[in-house]
């Protein structure tokens, strides 16, 4: 790990790493890797709850579910799917609100076991409807009608982030809806002002700084969700907003019979989405 983020030339990481205790092998302590992916999720949820993540992604799923609703020509149950769910806040604050309503499942899927088990735990110490699952998210027993995340986009590269939305393509799902970091230039400076401020540990500040640097352009995320049986569509795109208040923003993807439902259940609001027809009518 250490030669591999050298050579990447991320010196900063290579010594938030280099100082985790490790044994004589030079093999990390996975008790204190577990230790510090809850710590820094936990300044995570922070995050999550003072740019409002629940309320931002409930403005965009209550009316993609009033569409589903209307068009899928069946009753629930609905099953939402939250990808790389961390310690589980979105899942579990949609499960406080109810806000979706009770004819949708809320589960939230995660690779790492041992967020997964922490954000299970708090799931039943809240006394909440809703589940976590160690494993992939496309590999689920259940089809999903919904797919979800936040800030997962950006870990995806060049042929993986197609990939991402193709699997869900070829899925049973109606839609997706997927925030990530907004590529402004801005994004990277406003990134280490604010975790600089408010989170603790290094690795949560390294990274979200790095996180930004990451983040996909309007264009390439149009690009790569454009695959077959889904309309992408992207809210928010960077051209329309104030980039001193843009942070997240959030790539929609619907079956073709869901769009015109979905705008019309976002009203006035439908006039903030875009679809690659619109970026390739501005680039010329």
């Amino acid at each position: 790990m250490l030669r591999q983020l050298r050579e990447s030339g991320d010196k900063r990481a290579a010594r938030i790493v280099a100082g985790l205790p490790m044994d004589q092998d030079g093999v990390l302590d996975p008790y204190t890797v577990d230790r510090l992916l809850i710590s820094v999720h936990t300044e995570l949820q922070r995050l999550s709850e003072e740019l409002r993540i629940g309320e931002r992604m409930l403005h965009v799923l209550g009316p993609l579910f009033a569409a589903i609703r209307a068009t899928a020509g069946h009753a629930g149950p609905y099953r939402l799917v939250d990808v790389g769910c961390g310690l589980g806040y979105l899942v579990r604050w949609l499960a406080t609100t109810n806000a979706l309503g009770p004819d949708v499942e809320l589960v939230g899927v995660d690779l790492d076991a041992t967020l997964v088990g922490e954000a299970d735990r708090l799931a039943h110490a809240e006394g909440l409807d809703c589940r976590f699952v160690h494993g992939n998210a496309f590999d689920l027993p259940e089809a999903a009608t919904v797919y979800v995340s936040t800030g997962v986009l950006h870990h995806f590269r060049g042929a993986a982030l197609a990939e991402f939305f193709q699997a869900q393509a070829a899925s049973p799902a109606h839609a997706f809806c997927h925030f990530d970091i907004a590529a402004t230039r801005l994004a990277p400076v406003g990134a280490w002002v604010f975790h600089r401020a408010r989170m603790r540990n290094p690795l949560g500040r390294h990274d979200g700084v790095v996180s930004a640097l990451r983040a996909h352009s309007d264009e390439t995320l149009l690009r790569a969700a454009a695959v077959p049986g889904i309309h992408a569509l992207l809210y928010e795109p960077r051209g329309a907003v104030n980039p001193f208040c843009t942070t997240l923003r959030p790539i929609i993807g619907v079956r073709p019979q869901f769009e015109a439902p979905l705008r019309r259940a976002l009203g006035r609001d439908a006039r903030r989405i875009v679809g690659p027809e619109h970026l390739a009518e501005a680039a010329r």
